[in-house]
């Protein structure tokens, strides 16, 4: 939300100073998130005349200038295109810094021509987006006057930072009726007289929603006004919308972008030339296309909210209008349009046509339903005043529905301040608080102002008048000092959690904190996602889903990283995952992902990250969280989102403990990230409750006598798995063989077509006796039968 010093100061009486206004802003919870004197970085600009101008010798699109600066004349190269003889432009100087450009401009020499300056375009300026050509002043403009001053550019913007439940701070109005509440000043009165009409609207409304969809627009007001002028708006509301960054287009347009900006009260003209017959508000049917004011085309869905005239959609409602009925140079007819729309269903249309609007951003918020009429009789009010001729006239107001105003009466105990936050306020100061903010005061309860919808409960109460008091009164006091954490008050899962963070981190990778939330379409690659898990409030239009995997925003943090030079990452979290709104639906996850190549090293060369990367993290975090890692199975079912064929899942029985492998490259595609990159999710809730006390093994198990290694080598079908030939060979004799582990893999002539070789070590490990040769001989027997008859292979001679 932006506005600028002097536009506050048209809605708030005060000899405040800025620095006093952010200050109390900032203790009112409104943050200032920036300050902004745009006569500071326009200072050195000055305004000049162009006396006349010539060909460049050596440049078709160049032009030599003759520029009066008010004190001599200067020769300026000038490449924009509506540079002319008589014209008055904005004059840069050598030594000048250029904000939009973030240089200092310097002497130079323009295809051998030497240039003593810069004509300036607005983008150059820091000023908006137009670069066509350089800005066009008017002819009474005052030569080598300071270009800031004459523009009224010298005012201070101040950018906040609005929190969702504020909405009724996106209008000046708002934050002045914060300020004087907090004792900075007086609110002026708004004074909106409704306006008589002469004429009954030959354009009728009518609502035509399903019975029980009623609230996509409970309350819709407009009002036909025949015989205005449109054109340029004046100067002063040209400069405060150019000093919030919007671009003035026409009156009438401009009308609409102030009052939404002013009062927190979008709005929309309609050209009644381009409206045929009585408008419909009612939702759109399949196939239904609007070409809307941004000149795109958007395919309507079933159930989004719409005005409509006989021909088809005119707008979206509260959120963009359609180009058809948008008012040009030659509207001399308009059809005012205030309404209530539902912020549920203009939040999910925005999401769903990408549409980021000023408009939907606050009614999805949540814009004051009964300001509705007198934010008709506002544009009325303006259009008349900026717009209107002799031969204007206006129609009478049409009206469809009414306000939905919820009855929001709260009780409010005198001591719930001491209780909740700790502050006696007198009882005195809560009500000429709640008085300053709207509240109506009945009997002990206080009902809350129509423009504040985040108030539900008396909690909400005690806040506004903490934050009007002052945050700063309420007193330090130090907390007592807990008890010793014992182990036993620490849950497992919570210790789990601990435990796996330490072990990925001791496998190298750096653990990162992301969203909870993540952008719909990467979280569809990620099994998707339930209507349930989209957020009716998203923080931004991108993060709406809970996420459903934590590997997507590790992707996303990784892909940001390369994009700043770092390709080589390795990141890790631990924390919740969503498959649905249920509590089962939740869990906690340990994620872990490695893009790009390992470490280089004197020892060994740089190599892409692979799938025995993201095994070996997962097997790290198994082991400890206490999982029974000797016995896990290696299963190739790893979910879609990984790469098929370079991915597994770390099984015990039909549990699955841990997926790992390649991200799939179709899912890096979607993230716009490059590969390769691995990933692993160890589901912690899934990994088995430790032995009852007195029935685990000892902690330390050294066994006195010597092992014995024999290693085999099996040829087998290309198809079997060395986990098959490894579980095969343990099951032959248990209580002697300690471990096994591949450490060959060959495939080639000498094995045949079809087959493979898979290379085994075998540690056999006495406890009573040592082993004979013969012993051993037939340990090695019964492993080479166990493995014959689970996988068909033979011992490799």
């Amino acid at each position: 939300m932006k506005f600028t010093f002097s536009w506050l100061k048209e809605h708030l009486e005060t000899t405040a100073t800025l620095d006093e206004v952010c200050a109390r802003l900032t203790s009112l919870g409104l943050e200032v998130e920036s300050l902004t004197d745009p006569a500071k970085s326009l200072a050195p600009f000055t305004i000049a005349e162009v006396l006349a101008t010539e060909k460049h010798p050596d440049a078709d699109r160049l032009k030599i200038a003759t520029v009066n600066t008010g004190s001599e004349k200067i020769q300026v190269v000038c490449g924009a295109p509506n540079c002319r003889a008589g014209m008055k432009a904005v004059l840069s100087r050598p030594g000048d810094f250029i904000p939009g450009l973030n240089i200092t401009l310097g002497k130079s020499k323009i295809r051998g021509v030497e240039s003593m300056g810069m004509l300036c375009a607005a983008d150059e300026l820091g000023l908006g987006e137009d670069h066509e050509g350089i800005i066009e002043l008017p002819a009474d403009a005052p030569v080598g006057k300071s270009y800031a001053a004459w523009a009224g550019l010298d005012d201070p913007v101040i950018e906040l930072g609005l929190t969702p439940n504020r909405p009724d701070c996106a209008g000046v109005r708002g934050v002045a009726r914060d300020l004087a509440a907090a004792g900075l000043g007086t609110l002026k009165p708004q004074d909106i007289k409704p306006a008589k009409g002469t004429f009954k609207s030959p354009i009728a409304v009518t609502f035509n929603f399903p019975a029980e969809d009623a609230a996509a627009c409970p309350h819709f007001t407009g009002r036909m006004i025949k015989g205005v002028k449109n054109g340029p708006s004046p100067k002063w509301l040209q400069d405060r919308l150019r000093a919030v960054g919007l671009r003035p287009i026409s009156a009438l347009v401009d009308i609409t972008n102030f009052a939404t900006l002013d009062c927190m009260r979008p709005l929309h003209v309609f050209d009644a030339a381009g409206i045929k017959g009585n408008l419909s508000l009612r939702f759109a049917r399949k196939g239904e296309k609007l070409v809307a004011l941004n000149k795109k085309t958007y395919e309507l869905a079933e159930g989004q909210t719409v005005i409509a005239d006989d021909n088809g959609v005119l707008s979206l409602g509260g959120i963009i209008g359609g180009e058809a009925s948008g008012c040009t140079e030659a509207t001399t007819g308009v059809f005012i349009e205030a309404a209530y729309f539902d912020p549920i269903r203009t939040a999910r249309t925005g999401r769903q046509l990408d549409i980021a609007s000023d408009a939907r951003w606050r009614f999805e918020r949540g814009i004051d339903p009964a300001f509705t009429q007198p934010g008709a009789e506002l544009a009325t009010k303006l259009i008349l005043d900026l717009c209107g001729t002799k031969e204007t006239q206006i129609s009478d107001l049409v009206v469809a529905g009414s306000a939905p105003m919820p009855d929001r009466t709260i009780t409010l105990r005198e001591n719930r301040c001491k209780t909740l936050i700790g502050v006696d306020v007198p009882a005195a100061e809560q009500k000429k608080i709640l008085t300053a903010l709207g509240f109506e005061q009945k009997g002990g309860a206080w009902k809350a102002p129509s423009w504040r919808p985040d108030i539900e409960g008396e909690a909400d109460l005690v806040e506004e008048i903490i934050r009007v008091h002052g945050i700063d009164n309420v007193p330090a006091q130090s907390l007592a000092r807990p008890a010793a954490v014992t182990q036993s008050a620490i849950t497992l899962p919570q210790r789990r959690a601990v435990q796996a963070r330490r072990a990925l981190a001791a496998q190298g990778l750096l653990e990162a904190v992301t969203w909870s939330f993540m952008p719909s379409a990467i979280a569809a690659q990620f099994g998707g996602v339930p209507e349930s898990l989209r957020l009716l409030n998203p923080i931004s239009s991108e993060l709406d889903v809970m996420r459903p995997s934590i590997l997507g925003n590790l992707i996303l943090a990784a892909k940001r990283n390369a994009d700043r030079g770092f390709a080589d990452a390795g990141l890790f979290e631990v924390g919740p995952a969503w498959r649905d709104a249920t509590p089962e639906g939740q869990s906690t996850v340990a994620a872990a992902l490695r893009a790009g190549a390992t470490p280089r090293h004197w020892a060994q060369p740089s190599r892409p990250v692979d799938a025995h990367d993201a095994k070996a993290d997962a097997l790290a975090a198994l082991a400890a969280c206490g999982a029974p890692v000797a016995n896990l199975q290696v299963t190739a079912d790893a979910p879609a989102w990984y790469h098929p064929g370079r991915a597994g899942a770390l099984r015990l029985g039909p549990a699955v403990l841990a997926y790992f492998g390649e991200i799939h490259p179709g899912v890096l595609m979607i993230c716009d990230a490059k590969g390769p990159m691995t990933g692993c999710e160890i589901m912690i809730a899934a990994v088995p409750q430790p032995k009852a006390a007195g029935t685990a093994r000892s902690l330390l198990d050294l066994p006195a006598l010597q092992p014995v290694a024999r290693d085999f080598a099996f040829v087998v079908d290309t198809d079997v798995t060395a986990e098959r030939v490894i579980k095969a060979a343990r099951q032959a004799e248990k209580n002697l063989i300690a471990d096994v582990q591949l450490f060959d893999v060959y495939a080639g002539k000498n094995v045949g077509e079809g087959k493979k070789s898979l290379a085994f070590s075998v540690t056999l490990q006495p406890r009573e006796t040592s082993l004979t040769d013969a012993q051993i001989e037939e340990i090695a027997a019964k492993i080479t039968a166990a493995v014959t008859k689970a996988t068909g292979g033979t011992l490799r001679s």
